[in-house]
């Protein structure tokens, strides 16, 4: 996976110029963090939600766990030069993002009998983009029922944080989690994207500023961490401590396998979360590609890295991993408030991604029923099942669980890099259709024609 995914990463940067990764930067952000404050946006297409709270609610599926517990596992398991691999899979993961969602935007469908939604996952992509009709249901189906069984990563860090900050028995975290859920899910897309689009901001800030603070009270050591972090990328970092050591090998495996995780990039969840945005061409929205990574990979995972490693504590603290590592780093730096801080940062997070994992996996389910009335009444079925993995093993083991995440990420990337390659003709004509076409005719100030599609079977 390490290597599909650096080289699909790399191939599709270099086809599309850079735009993702390095150039277009004013763009990219004007489009994505730029519109978070405007009340109009004169780019709106059709959609069901904005195109900043579609964002919302797939940054809730990436700024989370991964960014907090995953990074203190690939430390753990992978030592610093984890960190610069996943930078290198961050960067080039924002072509691969943006891929994803320019397939979910051109593939998309709306139900209008048992919802009033634009939607799209993997199973329509399939159907609609390849025709293959027997294949996607098989897919929908394994993605509804295996793809909750991850959200035991999240519950875990909950109930590890929790215990560690404020001493609460884990059960009574869990029912805490369960009952908010309910609350959230059960009305449906837009109420999941309002509440997305005011608490993953606000909490992604509120990291942040926690993270440079930490840098500012550790600056004298940030030169040799940075030093530390591109030297064990490339050689073996030898055991001091409590850290048992970890070879190039390690680095590069947890550093992208973590990095993946954090910001989903190549995984397909890019197709779901942006599919019901309102944008007026697939390529405008694709744009979050570049700012969901940047924002996820770029700097929240960097905070968490740092944090951990001016602390010293994944050598001081080595038999302490997931979620908790990252608590007793900001303890350490911090006292007592670091400790709290951490502990709702965490039961925050973590709930934000279950959301997004849910909104997600609902989508398997809505393919497979169709826009008709069963459809309507299997969803507070799934709502029920989804949540029960999370609440029955959130005591298992973080390594266990973060080992079973990792292969069931391996299974969606390994479909959706099909998906890009298969259908990347449609992608770069769109790319092309808006870079040489629409945009220039927007400059002009001029009203471009809608980009085109083929004809897309209508569901029913």
């Amino acid at each position: 996976m390490s290597v599909a995914l650096v080289g699909t990463g790399i191939y599709l940067s270099i086809k599309f110029g850079f735009r993702y990764n390095f150039r277009n930067i004013k763009f990219n952000f004007m489009n994505t963090f730029g519109k978070m404050f405007q009340k109009k946006d004169a780019t709106e297409g059709e959609g069901t939600v904005s195109a900043f709270a579609a964002a919302c609610t797939a940054m809730a599926n990436t700024i989370g766990v991964g960014s907090i517990s995953g990074v203190a596992t690939a430390i753990t398991m992978g030592g610093p030069g984890a960190i610069f691999w996943m930078w290198i899979s961050g960067l080039l993961g924002m072509s691969t993002k943006a891929c994803e969602i320019i397939l979910g935007q051109r593939y998309r469908v709306r139900y209008e009998k048992s919802m009033d939604e634009y939607l799209c996952d993997r199973s329509f992509v399939m159907k609609n983009g390849f025709g293959w009709k027997k294949a996607s249901v098989v897919l929908a189906v394994f993605v509804f029922i295996f793809g909750p069984w991850t959200n035991a990563v999240q519950t875990e860090s909950v109930t590890s944080a929790l215990q560690e900050a404020f001493s609460i028995p884990p059960i009574a975290s869990v029912i805490f989690v369960a009952v908010t859920y309910f609350l959230t899910v059960g009305g449906g897309l837009r109420r999941i994207a309002s509440i997305m689009e005011r608490v993953v901001p606000f909490m992604a800030m509120a990291y942040l500023v926690g993270g440079i603070g930490i840098l500012i009270l550790y600056a004298d050591l940030l030169p040799q961490t940075i030093a530390l972090i591109f030297k064990s990328a490339f050689t073996p970092m030898a055991g001091v401590g409590g850290f048992a050591g970890a070879t190039v090998r390690d680095a590069i495996r947890y550093g992208i396998a973590r990095g993946l995780y954090s910001n989903d990039a190549g995984t397909g969840y890019g197709i779901v979360a942006h599919a019901g945005a309102k944008t007026d061409h697939p390529i405008r929205q694709s744009a979050w590609g570049w700012g969901e990574v940047f924002c996820t990979t770029i700097l929240v995972c960097s905070v968490t890295a740092f944090s951990i490693l001016l602390t010293n504590s994944y050598v001081d603290y080595a038999d302490v991993t997931s979620a908790r590592l990252t608590t007793v780093a900001f303890g350490i730096a911090y006292g007592r408030f670091g400790q709290i801080f951490m502990g709702l940062a965490i039961t925050i997070f973590a709930w934000t991604t279950i959301i997004g994992m849910y909104y997600s996996c609902s989508k398997s389910v809505n393919y497979a029923f169709g826009d008709t009335s069963l459809n309507k009444k299997m969803t507070p079925i799934y709502m029920i099942y989804f949540i029960i993995p999370a609440l029955i093993f959130y005591n298992m083991q973080a390594d266990l669980l973060w080992a079973f995440t990792d292969l069931l990420s391996a299974a969606y990337v390994v479909i959706t890099l099909i998906f890009i390659y298969g259908k990347r003709k449609e992608i770069f004509r769109l790319f092309h259709d808006f870079w040489d076409r629409y945009e220039p005719a927007l400059r002009r100030g001029e009203k471009p024609a809608k980009v085109e599609f083929d004809t897309i079977e209508k569901e029913s």
